[in-house]
């Protein structure tokens, strides 16, 4: 789940089950094999397959899947991986607009689940572009909360490597720069000697729709059901919640 509420985040860490784990690792590998073709298996030279690489074994995806990922995709096993990067627009409860990415190797299936699913769960599909207006591409890299490392010291360390701004999310820090610079804002924390947690390309909206605890439920109903769906990668959403309402949200998980 993309979309920086990290009461998402905590929501679904919560309520992770053996059969989540698995599609969260599915999709990780995926990522590795399609960062490893389109760069190669050396990792020296290919950043992205880096960071595809560090996210997977942050989620603790054992380190077999990933060397077999990494070969897959950069074609040494004499398999081949062909997946297209498709995305869907659309809203979900209350005009929250929703962007839902795919990576599949068949675009028919995905269209069709994401769909059914979208109509089955209080969504609505959108044209191309009436919703992608209100998201730029943005790199983000998280840094997590540690006793040693403050705000001012993430600042310090990336504000030469063209970061533009950090954010205190409460459990992380989040830095966002452009996509270009996101390999220099990465380095620059590593060598500050700041670990972190994933450096990704994300779709951030222009303009968030702050919204009440019966929008938020049914929008994270929509977004849990599309996050099962084997072909979806990312979701970007630009809802907002007062912290009243995460309250109320993290009640009804108790």
């Amino acid at each position: 789940m993309s979309g920086h509420s990290k009461w998402a985040t905590t929501k679904h860490k919560k309520a992770i089950t053996d059969s989540r784990r698995a599609k969260a690792f599915a999709k990780l590998i995926k990522n590795i094999e399609v960062a490893a073709k389109m760069g190669g298996a050396d990792l020296s030279g290919n950043p992205t397959l880096v960071d595809a690489i560090q996210k997977a074994k942050k989620t603790s995806v054992p380190n077999d899947n990933i060397d077999r990922a990494v070969k897959r995709g950069a074609g040494l096993s004499g398999e081949s991986v062909d997946y297209m990067n498709i995305m869907y627009e659309g809203y979900a409860a209350n005009g929250v607009a929703i962007m839902i990415e795919c990576l599949t190797d068949n675009k028919n299936r995905a269209a069709a689940e994401v769909r059914t699913t979208m109509s089955r769960n209080g969504g609505t599909m959108a044209d191309p572009g009436s919703v992608a207006y209100n998201f730029h591409r943005k790199g983000i890299v998280v840094v997590p909360h540690t006793e040693n490392v403050t705000e001012d010291d993430v600042l310090m360390a990336v504000l030469d490597a063209g970061a533009e701004e950090v954010v205190d999310e409460g459990e992380t820090f989040d830095v966002f720069c452009e996509p270009g610079d996101l390999v220099a804002t990465r380095t620059a924390l590593q060598d500050a000697g700041i670990d972190y947690d994933s450096a990704d390309a994300a779709f951030v909206p222009s303009l968030k729709v702050e919204v009440d605890v019966e929008t938020a439920r049914k929008v994270f109903r929509l977004i849990d059901a599309l996050e099962d769906l084997d072909d979806v990668q990312n979701i970007y959403s630009n809802y907002d919640i007062t912290p009243e309402v995460q309250a109320e949200l993290q009640a009804d998980e108790e």
